[in-house]
């Protein structure tokens, strides 16, 4: 069985470095979308890449950085995003925040048998 419903994907651009309350951005988000019930979160670390600075990231050993590109994923409700974005002012300082609308799309399989 199949079933669609339309939901906001939020991304958030950080930098691994980057801190809130004394411990990495990334973890103080997840944590801070759990409590409020979202319905999940995912971290995604960067391999390559550069920002507004333009300073080049990468996990090259030639160049190794440390302080690489996090991308932080959550997929919900349009009312359950609009409730969270003021909690992030002050929080996410420097950074790029992007929203778009999403078709999500579940597939349920049929009732486990009973042995």
């Amino acid at each position: 069985m199949k079933k669609e419903t339309e939901a906001v994907l939020l991304r958030i651009f950080i930098g691994e470095d980057d801190r809130h309350q004394g411990k990495p951005l990334y973890k103080y988000l997840v944590e801070l979308f759990r409590r409020e019930g979202l319905a999940g979160a995912t971290v995604l670390r960067g391999v390559d890449g550069f920002g507004k600075t333009s300073h080049y990231h990468t996990t090259s050993i030639l160049r190794l950085s440390t302080d690489l590109p996090m991308v932080i994923e959550l997929v919900d409700t349009p009312e359950k995003i609009e409730r969270i974005l003021p909690k992030l002012e002050g929080v996410v300082t420097k950074g790029l925040i992007t929203e778009e609308k999403v078709t999500i799309v579940f597939y349920a399989g049929d009732e486990p048998r009973s042995r």
